[in-house]
């Protein structure tokens, strides 16, 4: 185990970056001739349990060129590339499917969505589980329905991809709901919702339920910008559709932002957070108001994860400048202020909760990997720095133009991958040891990554959430 990177050469500021899932992207996938790809592991050796059906493996990495339109998917075990795909336009988000199998190619402008298999996935087969193990490949399957995806967010294998509408066109917002098995089957219509009316709003999968947000009519909606939906619907699936059984009845002005974990969906308002608690079928509502320390911001980004009782808000304004972290603990309908905050002249360029949930991540613009870990002090939880991984040499105010450090997690083990645009290398960064165990390098500055593969339940013993 080695440990890199322990000094910098510069660390000055540089740029405050927006953190948002609202970007526009165009694109069009066209395949590359495939790349054959053998499989390498000796599946005696390498099954778990040694049960002849199982994989154990550290994944796939799908990087985007910064430089190109390129994406090239890279297997974990080796730092092997494995397949390259060209993409039409130079602008796109990536992300992960809901299984972890595919990835996501996002275009919101030309209304698309497309998808790349990763080659690793699990089938249950009843009497054992069954992992399967191939080279990448470009799906048939697109979504090109909906108007102009923007929020796509994922939750135990749903993913739910809220359509803003266009308000130029006249039309309207909606949701689709999908799993990894809709685009293996290539499921010809979606479970979703269609409004009536355009709306910069978000949607999160719960099961046989989908909470939504609903764009009341301007005189009465109570958001500043009217575009942005001011009340949370919960809808219930029956028979394949989607039916509103149920209208929050506090509201939430310029509603913006959501997240869950196993009991709580909390969406994010300019006056505070908007807490929803299931209960069986119905879900009852409160309003945690803005603290002192969120000043004239807005909590408009949160993030959850099913293992841990925090909701992670975190307060800025529209360019992402004077970013405050808070920690909001549903259960007692309360927020604070992280007491770690960002060094002066750091933004936050992505943030995430480790797979077990225990670890919450920040990386920032100098190059540094902050990772918090909670404790319970009294009864509360309270979110402290465990360690910093510094994960550049490189002079950050070198970094490309339009470019920035970037991440993704894994969900077969406490690792998290960090792309540098700058030295054009991605590292492998332990979340228990805080050190940097492996790298791949590359011939391109990697503009965004995403992990692919099969999930592991990765247990959290020795903390308590």
């Amino acid at each position: 185990m080695k440990k890199l990177y322990q000094l910098k050469l510069i660390a000055l500021a540089i740029s405050a970056t927006f953190i948002t899932a609202c970007g526009d992207a165009e694109t069009n996938i066209v395949e590359k001739d495939p790349i054959v790809v053998e499989d390498e592991h000796n599946h005696d050796d390498d099954h778990d349990h040694d049960d002849g059906y199982t994989i154990d493996s550290l994944g796939r990495l799908a990087v985007l060129a910064g430089d190109s339109n390129e994406a090239s998917f890279f297997d974990l075990d080796n730092n092997e590339l494995l397949d390259t795909f060209t993409l039409n336009n130079d602008s796109n988000t990536l992300s992960a499917s809901p299984g972890f199998r595919y990835a996501v190619i996002a275009n919101r402008t030309q209304d698309y969505l497309g998808f790349i298999d990763g080659g690793m996935w699990r089938e249950d087969h009843a009497e054992h589980l069954h992992d399967y193990e191939q080279g990448p490949a470009f799906s048939s399957y697109e979504l090109t329905s909906g108007s102009r995806p923007t929020h796509l967010i994922t939750h135990d294998g749903q993913l739910a991809i809220f359509y803003d509408g266009d308000a130029e066109t006249g039309t309207p917002a909606s949701v689709e709901v999908l799993t990894d098995n809709d685009i293996t089957n290539t499921t010809a219509t979606l479970t979703g919702i269609n409004y009536d009316i355009n709306m910069h709003g978000v949607a999160e999968p719960r099961g046989k339920h989908l909470l939504s947000t609903i764009r009341r009519d301007d005189v009465s909606n109570t958001s500043n910008a009217k575009v942005l939906p001011d009340q949370v619907g919960v809808y219930h699936l029956h028979d394949d559709n989607y039916e509103l059984e149920q209208t929050l009845e506090i509201t939430c002005p310029d509603l913006h932002g959501a997240a869950q974990n196993h009991d709580y969906v909390v969406f994010g308002c300019g006056d505070g957070v908007l807490i929803a608690h299931q209960q069986g079928d119905v879900y009852s509502a409160q309003k945690v108001v803005n603290i002192d320390a969120v000043g004239d911001q807005r909590i408009g980004t949160l993030y959850g994860h099913k293992n841990n009782d925090t909701i992670f808000g975190i307060a800025a304004g529209h360019d992402g400048s004077g970013s405050v972290l808070l920690s909001i603990h549903s259960e007692n309908a309360e927020m604070e202020e992280v007491e770690w905050q960002l060094a002066d002249g750091a933004s936050a360029v992505s943030y995430s909760f480790s797979a077990s949930g225990e670890h919450f991540l920040i990386l920032d613009s100098l190059g540094f990997l902050n990772v918090l870990t909670g404790h319970k002090h009294d009864g509360e939880m309270h979110w402290e720095l465990a360690g910093q991984v510094d994960i550049t040499q490189a002079d950050v105010t070198t970094m490309p133009e339009g470019m920035s450090f970037s991440m993704t997690v894994a969900q077969s083990g406490q690792f998290a991958y960090i792309a540098d645009p700058i030295t054009q290398h991605i590292v492998q960064v332990h979340l228990e040891d805080l050190e940097i165990e492996s790298e791949l390098e590359l011939t391109f500055p990697p503009a965004s990554i995403t992990w692919l593969g099969i999930a592991q339940e990765i247990e959290d013993e020795d903390h308590d959430h």
